[in-house]
């Protein structure tokens, strides 16, 4: 036990120092942070993009293949245990997590971005419409889920089939044995989940603080201002704090059920103002478009800068969000077995995702090119200023600005409680003062970086650094079914 506790301080100890020292780079000499991270970056983009296509590929065979396998109906937990969350709260819960305040973000502005400047198409053509839709599709699609679904299910099946702690490194304990996992192999791959979920995290809670800003603008009219921003991120970092405190039980699962509420209304008012046949015309051919392509387009990459700024972005931005994601799904997962886990976190947000990319891609592209050029000016505004052209848009943009606030909530909420449990050597329900102590380390990162402008530098940084997560993930696999192996092995023996 006293060993256990030693390796959560140095966990927790070594990422605060490691946290701290880029963000110190970055404020001090931040030209110089910014061209080491892009430079990385971009060696990265334009040597290993076919790396990153095999592996996001890779990750969505595998996880099809095991839901049919022979293993699909091992429990992850004990032989008859019941799910310790009803399927709606699950999928509430592991969807708010998943997407969440990306949704918003990018639901108008990345259809709208392709609809204008498309890949060898006519910007503004039925076309580049079609072309917005499917790629929207591509990039928010299986995919993605299946990048979290391979690393939660390993995770969720050694913490509650072998009874291992809630650390990436347990992974790989099939493989190395116990021992070398939880020596300084280990320790480095928790330190550097660590960084890459507060990195990440971060980002996206300064993301999400533009957007709200931005809405509270064109809303009421609030300034843009530095202590504006300030203000809204206080608020929040109270509010996720709160929720984050009362624990999964409580707080993280009521937001997240609001969340598919907020969600279901906003999706449901674009589809009836909006122009509802050419939406469900969309949806439809989007989706047989996306199958259609699915192995070409999963494989396909040239020299075409428009694949590293989208396709291969997108994959090392999604592998990057794996350490915080994953566990945060595997510690909800308690119970399920894994046909239907992979069932509930690969398909169901998958066509959520599609239902919501058809609906408000539509609503952008139906503006036409003009309304288009000028929404992609900034992203942050993009949403509100395609809603700006319906009736009830204020509406409707009121409701973004709720459901954008309390999916930053859980977002940052489930974060916390991630970064508690890999700091505190897994625990599956870490202190309250674990819990604080990272709440305000990701809010404050947050704050200094939106201030200084380098948002998008860390942003850069946290997909360079998490790199090796896609090996991590990799050797993940081949650890699950060697464990799995072992599983089925040893039950045949006992039946025998």
């Amino acid at each position: 036990m006293e060993g256990r506790k030693q390796k959560s301080n140095q966990v927790f100890y070594t990422s605060l120092v490691i946290v701290f020292a880029i963000l110190l780079w970055g404020l001090a000499v931040p030209k110089n942070f910014e061209s080491v991270a892009n430079g990385l970056f971009d060696f990265l983009v334009g040597n290993f993009g076919w790396f990153y296509l095999l592996s996001m590929s890779s990750f969505v065979v595998f996880s099809i293949w095991i839901a049919f396998s022979k293993y699909g109906k091992i429990r992850l937990g004990k032989d008859g245990e019941e799910p310790e969350y009803s399927t709606i709260s699950w999928f509430a819960m592991l969807f708010s997590a998943g997407m969440g305040v990306g949704l918003v973000f990018w639901g108008v502005a990345e259809p709208l971005n392709h609809f204008v400047n498309p890949l060898g198409l006519e910007g503004g053509s039925a076309a580049a419409s079609a072309f917005a839709i499917k790629k929207s599709f591509f990039h928010w699609g299986l995919h993605p889920w299946a990048n979290y679904a391979v690393f939660a299910l390993a995770l969720a099946y050694m913490q509650f089939r072998r009874d291992k702690p809630a650390l990436v490194s347990s992974i790989f304990i099939p493989l190395i044995g116990e021992e070398k996992a939880s020596g300084p192999i280990g320790k480095l791959v928790d330190i550097l989940a660590v960084f890459a979920t507060v990195a990440g995290v971060a980002t996206s809670l300064g993301m999400a603080t533009l957007q709200m800003t931005s809405g509270f603008n064109y809303l009421f009219g609030v300034p843009e201002t530095d202590l504006v921003r300030v203000i809204v991120i206080g608020v929040v970092t109270i509010l996720f704090m709160l929720s984050a405190i009362t624990g999964l039980d409580k707080g993280i699962k009521i937001l997240s059920n609001a969340n598919i509420t907020l969600a279901g209304i906003l999706m449901l008012l674009g589809l009836i103002l909006g122009p509802t046949v050419l939406i469900i015309n969309n949806l439809t051919n989007g989706i047989g478009m996306y199958f259609s392509s699915l192995v070409r387009d999963s494989f396909k990459i040239s020299s075409d800068p428009w694949y590293g700024w989208w396709t291969i972005f997108y994959w090392a931005w999604w592998i990057a969000w794996a350490p915080f994601v994953g566990t945060f799904i595997a510690r909800i997962s308690r119970g399920r077995t894994i046909k239907e886990f992979i069932g509930g976190v690969l398909l169901a947000p998958t066509l959520a995702s599609f239902i919501w990319f058809a609906i408000f891609g539509t609503l952008g592209i139906n503006t036409g090119l003009d309304v288009a050029s000028k929404a992609i000016k900034s992203t942050p505004t993009a949403f509100f200023v395609v809603l700006e052209n319906y009736p009830m848009g204020s509406i409707i943009s009121f409701i973004a600005v709720i459901l954008l606030s309390t999916f930053f909530v859980t977002s940052a909420d489930s974060a916390t409680f991630v970064l508690g449990m890999m700091s505190s050597n897994g625990d599956l329900n870490p202190t309250t003062k674990r819990k604080v102590t990272w709440g305000f380390i990701q809010s404050g990162l947050a704050v200094t970086l939106m201030l200084a402008g380098g948002l998008e530098m860390l942003q850069t940084a946290s997909i360079a650094a998490a790199f090796p997560f896609a090996f991590i993930m990799l050797f993940g696999m081949v650890s699950l079914i060697k464990a799995l192996r072992q599983d089925v092995r040893k039950d045949s023996i006992g039946k025998a």
